[in-house]
């Protein structure tokens, strides 16, 4: 039986693979999708219930395509962007295979392309992408050990508040998915503790645009990546129609704050004297953007509303006045430790040499260091924006025209000798 081949496989048809194909199909470049679950599966199935877009539906989407039931400020829920994110699939006609999963890439000895073995058979490929995006094996820290009595998952388990037995929660980590699902809780009537680390805490909204605005506006979404902004821990939360997240709200409304965690012996919990100068690091970030946002309506002249209240901060609750550095779990009721602290990649399959020595993508904006593959839906691949649904379309443009350009090269057949 032939092996099946292909100009292009793309692995992974979430946002970055569909992405791809579209840019790709402009080229009229042949090329196959491949995805071990369903298209846009960690939408539907590694997000807790109540997840939204963080962004608004008139920002973080495609170029070619409305969110169909959503109004343009609404903060769209998971379950409609995958719905979404297949439509587009769906519009775009990309060649897309679910249930099929990559099981090695290797390159050929002695010829071009790469060989790639999948639960399907094995297939050949000019050129690989790898885009199978950044969530993909949940970080929990070595740091707290199996306790009887106290249930440890990950954000990326975490459903609803049912889901966890009766008792106090612990929640490790302080951005996007922690502080939203550190509220749910709180709201749902939980005793909530949350572990609040360094990050950043830009405002939802301010003066009448969403930060999304602002932050296009001021040319902050095209910012490349430094070393160590990539991993830079922002707050920020569509829940709820939107609003910023205020750790010291939440500490008036009854949540404990707590600073970074660090250790755990014999059940008792012990955490950095850090969470005041966290909290005024998140602080600074939030007033900075505001002055940003003030100077570039008075350089302007637009009519935007002024508004002097986002200004005011809430005084430090007795939980950032009086820190607890030292915890016994089951004495303060905890039977659920919630980790909200990312995740790392896992690219075994991924045999070329394209990957440094702790296993993560060695690359320029997504051309790899391995000719031939190439990767999509990086964080900071090649600015800020590349973690949304708009800036993964943007870098999928360019390996495209990567991609074309080489193909380009590899055709070249110089004129014979007597017509030069």
């Amino acid at each position: 039986m032939p092996i099946e081949t292909t100009e292009v496989l793309v692995v992974g048809a979430g946002q970055a693979g569909i992405a791809m194909s579209e840019h790709l199909h402009s080229h009229g470049i042949r090329h196959i999708v491949l995805e071990r679950g369903r298209t846009a599966e960690r939408w539907r199935s590694c997000r807790w219930d109540s997840l939204v877009a963080n962004g608004p539906a008139w920002h973080d989407r495609f170029p070619g395509l409305d969110f169909a039931e959503n109004g343009p400020d609404d903060f769209v829920p998971k379950d409609k962007v995958a719905d979404y994110l297949h439509a587009y699939a769906e519009k775009i006609h990309a060649p897309i295979r679910c249930g099929v999963t990559v099981t090695q890439v290797r390159r050929n000895a002695g010829q071009a392309g790469f060989t790639v073995d999948t639960s399907d058979g094995p297939m050949t490929a000019n050129y690989v992408v790898a885009a199978t995006g950044p969530f993909q094996v949940p970080v929990i820290p070595p740091i707290v050990p199996a306790e009887p009595g106290i249930m440890q998952i990950h954000s990326a388990d975490y459903k609803n508040p049912a889901q966890l037995p009766e008792g106090n929660v612990l929640v490790i980590g302080s951005g996007s998915s922690g502080a939203q699902i550190a509220e749910e809780l709180m709201r749902s009537g939980r005793k909530v503790y949350l572990a609040v680390g360094p990050h950043d805490r830009p405002p939802r909204s301010y003066r009448g645009r969403d930060f999304v605005w602002w932050l296009g506006v001021l040319n902050k979404w095209d910012a490349e990546a430094t070393p160590g902004v990539e991993h830079t821990t922002i707050a920020v939360s569509g829940a709820g129609g939107g609003h910023t997240v205020d750790f010291r709200r939440l500490a008036a409304d009854g949540m404990t704050l707590l600073g970074r965690a660090e250790a755990c012996h014999d059940g008792v919990m012990t955490f950095a004297p850090d969470l005041a100068e966290n909290l005024a690091r998140g602080d600074a970030n939030y007033l900075s953007l505001l002055d940003e946002a003030d100077a570039y309506v008075a350089r302007n002249g637009l009519a935007l509303p002024e508004e002097p209240s986002a200004r005011d901060l809430l005084p430090d609750p007795a939980c950032v006045r009086e820190p607890i550095l030292r915890m016994d779990l089951k004495k303060a009721g905890i039977t659920s430790i919630i980790w909200a602290t990312g995740f790392g990649v896992d690219y075994g399959w991924l045999q070329v040499d394209a990957l440094d020595a702790h296993g993560r993508p060695r690359h320029q904006r997504g051309v790899s260091s391995e000719p031939g593959v190439y990767f999509l839906g990086l964080p900071w691949q090649t600015r800020r924006g590349s973690s949304f649904i708009w800036g993964v379309w943007h870098d999928a443009g360019y390996v495209a025209d990567h991609i074309a350009k080489q193909r380009g090269y590899l055709t070249y057949e110089p004129a014979p000798q007597g017509l030069r």
